[in-house]
């Protein structure tokens, strides 16, 4: 029987959902977005952060814990990062929107 190895994910320490308005997690460009993942199993787990192609973050773990990574970016613009769990023979994803603006709403 197989588990899920991510059992939550937080964007800016709010609870990750993707059908949530992406505004609540949206950062102005050089403020990071913190990437939390709580982790279940047992064992070494092998855990990931892509983005546009590149590897932004590699990591080893004992199971159960608690993955943290902090990214910003230079310029504004909507990406796809990618969390990626592996451990025990089981990998597991999440695609995460990264929503960057240029300036601070007013008002």
């Amino acid at each position: 029987m197989s588990t899920n190895l991510i059992k939550m994910v937080k964007l800016n320490n709010l609870q990750y959902n993707a059908n949530r308005d992406p505004q609540v997690y949206r950062r102005v460009v050089g403020h990071p977005f913190r990437i939390q993942a709580m982790l279940e199993g047992k064992g070494s787990a092998q855990i990931s952060v892509t983005c546009e192609g590149k590897t932004l973050k590699e990591a080893s773990l004992e199971l159960p814990g608690i993955f943290s990574y902090e990214i910003t970016f230079k310029n504004a613009g909507i990406r796809i990062a990618t969390l990626t769990v592996s451990a025990g023979g089981q990998s597991e994803s999440h695609d995460l929107l990264l929503d960057t603006e240029a300036h601070a709403k007013v008002g």
